[in-house]
């Protein structure tokens, strides 16, 4: 399956919650996300402009573009129009006084139903160089959906919140002529192992960076202004600290441009892959009644067990939950006349496919491929006591689940 028009209940529609324009936490619900466009805080969802340009009606030639998450369909594309029909049908409620009108909506709309590569590929052409993102939005979306490489401008502001702190800083030209590698190490930061190191000791660092940033919020450097001059255009003391530090060791930096509250929120909506929590099975599945059925939700709920009393449980407890997970895929197999062995690399390349860049990362670092699963699955339990293996066992649990979704879900998957 490509792509194919289907009529899809607003009611069923679910909010994209990794919607470039405003990410939330993944579990948030509709109704969280449709708060969070009311809030509005740096002006992006603009809900009563888009009611403004749609008219009286909703028109049918503008699609959501939408991809099945086993049983759900999410709107990858088109997220603002849905929220304002979840609104018009009653179907979420309304945080902020509207003095807009909404437009009539149908119950029901059509939808451009494609498979998750498909629909990544249609928001990365509608909204990738149009100027509906902004920059950093941009790199986001490219690195964590398409699998870009970071840019230098993403690490830095991953590391210090620099850039969504002073939100003046999303400029496209200071993204690709101030906070570039190579102006950066002339400034003395560099990257390294996609981290941010400095010759500065930290508040020489934040002071240099703070200096530039109100440089680039008045205009002293822009487009316009001293554009090419960034060196020459800060204070006289931070000219003179970058010069005397410039012959120190680079190190690790911890600069950080966040308060307290935003600091939390970036640990929990950006993490960096190696602290990343991972999921059993990467989130909650919804099976097809049946044996496999029940396997899961009792591996579910030992893995619960373990969580509450690992500090009860013997070093070997987590090798009986990789136990499981193979009577898990034995159970699976057999549902599709199949072999464990042929069943999971039947279905690998596939499931890995719906998987975001930073899981997949964290199966190659667990070792966890196609033609080592099936070998971890028959291991020992003698063989992954070690508190390291539990994070293989919760990579292994992830692809299976996906795998899973695939064959075991309880309505058809579209993709």
């Amino acid at each position: 399956m490509k792509q194919e028009i289907k009529y899809i209940p607003i009611k069923d529609l679910v909010l994209w919650t990794e919607n470039p324009r405003d990410p939330i936490n993944k579990n948030a619900t509709d109704q969280e996300v449709v708060n969070r466009a009311f809030i509005d805080k740096m002006t992006k969802w603009n809900l009563s402009k888009l009611a403004r340009e749609m008219g009286p009606r909703y028109d049918f030639s503008e699609l959501p573009t939408v991809v099945y998450h086993g049983e759900k369909p999410v709107v990858y594309d088109g997220n603002r129009r849905i929220i304002l029909g979840k609104i018009k049908h009653g179907l979420v409620t309304i945080p902020l006084k509207i003095n807009f009108e909404i437009p009539d909506y149908p119950k029901e709309i059509p939808c451009n139903v494609c498979p998750k590569k498909i629909g990544l590929e249609n928001v990365l052409r509608k909204h990738g160089d149009t100027g509906s993102w902004l920059p950093l939005e941009r790199d986001i979306f490219l690195h964590k959906f398409m699998g870009k490489e970071k840019s230098a401008f993403l690490i830095l502001e991953e590391d210090t919140g620099i850039i969504t702190s002073n939100p003046k800083l999303n400029q496209r030209f200071v993204k690709e002529e101030i906070f570039k590698e190579d102006m950066l190490n002339k400034l003395g930061f560099s990257i390294k192992n996609g981290s941010i190191h400095s010759v500065h000791p930290d508040l020489d660092g934040y002071k240099v960076l703070n200096d530039l940033t109100r440089k680039i919020e008045t205009k002293e450097i822009s487009t316009r202004n001293n554009r090419g001059k960034v060196l020459e255009i800060l204070e006289p003391e931070n000219q003179k600290r970058i010069s005397s530090n410039r012959s120190r060791k680079s190190h690790l930096s911890k600069i950080s441009f966040r308060t307290s509250d935003e600091a939390e929120n970036s640990k929990k909506q950006t993490p960096r892959t190696k602290k990343k929590k991972q999921v059993l099975f990467g989130g909650k599945l919804f099976l097809k009644l049946g044996e496999t059925s029940n396997l899961y939700r009792d591996i579910t709920d030992l893995h619960n067990f373990y969580i509450t009393r690992k500090d009860s449980l013997s070093d070997s407890f987590p090798g009986l939950i990789r136990m499981a997970l193979r009577l898990l895929c034995e159970s699976a197999a057999k549902d599709n006349n199949s072999k464990m062995a042929s069943y999971l690399k039947k279905h690998f390349d596939s499931a890995k496919k719906n998987l975001d860049q930073d899981i997949k990362t964290t199966l190659a670092n667990q070792n966890v491929s196609k033609d080592s699963l099936v070998q971890l699955l028959q291991t020992g339990a003698h063989a992954y006591q070690s508190s390291s293996n539990v994070e293989q066992t919760l990579a292994m649990s992830i692809i299976i689940g996906e795998i899973l979704t695939i064959t075991h879900t309880k309505v058809k998957n579209n993709e």
